[in-house]
């Protein structure tokens, strides 16, 4: 009996020393686990364009990194000054009409006419689908803002390569927009934090962009790069800055109340045989805090 009892008492330590064993090895599994959350949701990773923005936390408005591009990537074939390279207006539109109805579409549908809005890198017409409630423009040409309807006489002139800032207060915009100009934001970074500065909380930023550009004021990383490419880039600089939405990439706006295509394969083929004929259309967008729901 005493030998019974002895043989179930050690079974027993063994089987509890065991379960004791297995439950501590868990234990520690999941702790790993959850350090390595931790680790990626802090941004432990991802350099490099589109290497999801470098860390994730800091305050909303902060720079993850100083630096997107390097000093290489920045650079341009003509180095003259932007302001007397555009000192001649241009009374033309740089992309086709498929685009521009796209880009309208995109506005209409993110906006209402009673946002105020910021239209960035801008020239004699925004493309905006509403008379807002205010709009405030920006360009380096003032003969071209000047012709500008949308802005009504509000606009400043500023070669952000030199100087990236924008004349507003904090919290002063529902929209702002830049329409096919990021390819020559030699300092991207800085001006996407003062986009985000002069944002409301809710509001919306849209990139457009396409293939065309003036190439030697175009950015090395832009002009050697790809539509994936430049779209990781607009990708990044939203990501870069501490309190953006995790960017939207767009490359067609279907006409208001049109479902999406269903088949797949479809939509591939409409999409090809549409950019074949005409400028393709690219759209980064992204919010401040939050997406609105209107």
């Amino acid at each position: 009996m005493s030998s019974t009892r002895a043989s179930f008492s050690f079974s027993s330590s063994l089987t509890s020393s065991s379960s004791s064993s297995s439950f501590c090895r868990r234990r520690r599994r999941h702790r790993a686990r959850i350090n390595q959350t931790r680790c990626r949701a802090s941004g432990g990773g991802g350099g490099g364009i589109g290497g999801g923005g470098g860390g994730g936390g800091g305050k909303a408005g902060t720079l993850k990194r100083e630096q997107v591009i390097d000093r290489r990537e920045r650079g341009k074939l003509n180095e003259s000054d932007d302001a007397l390279w555009y000192s001649q207006p241009r009374f033309c539109t740089h992309v086709d009409d498929g685009f521009l109805e796209q880009l309208t579409r995109l506005y209409r549908q993110r906006t209402t006419p009673e946002y105020k809005c910021l239209d960035l890198c801008s020239s004699h017409v925004s493309h905006y689908p509403y008379e807002y409630e205010y709009v405030l423009g920006h360009g380096l040409n003032r003969e071209e803002l000047s012709r500008n309807g949308a802005f009504q006489g509000n606009f400043f002139v500023r070669n952000f390569n030199e100087n990236p800032t924008i004349d507003a207060p904090d919290q002063t915009f529902d929209m702002v927009s830049m329409c096919v100009s990021i390819q020559y934001m030699q300092r991207g970074e800085e001006l996407f934090k003062e986009i985000f500065r002069v944002l409301k909380p809710g509001g919306v930023v849209i990139i457009s962009y396409s293939n065309r550009m003036f190439y030697e004021k175009a950015l090395s990383v832009w002009r050697d790069g790809t539509g994936y490419s430049r779209t990781q880039l607009v990708k990044s600089y939203f990501q870069n800055v501490s309190g953006f939405t995790e960017p939207e990439v767009i490359t067609e706006v279907l006409p208001d109340g049109v479902e999406d295509e269903k088949n797949v394969l479809v939509k591939i083929m409409k999409t090809f045989m549409k950019r074949a004929s005409s400028d393709p259309f690219y759209a980064v967008v992204s919010y401040r805090n939050f997406k609105r729901v209107e």
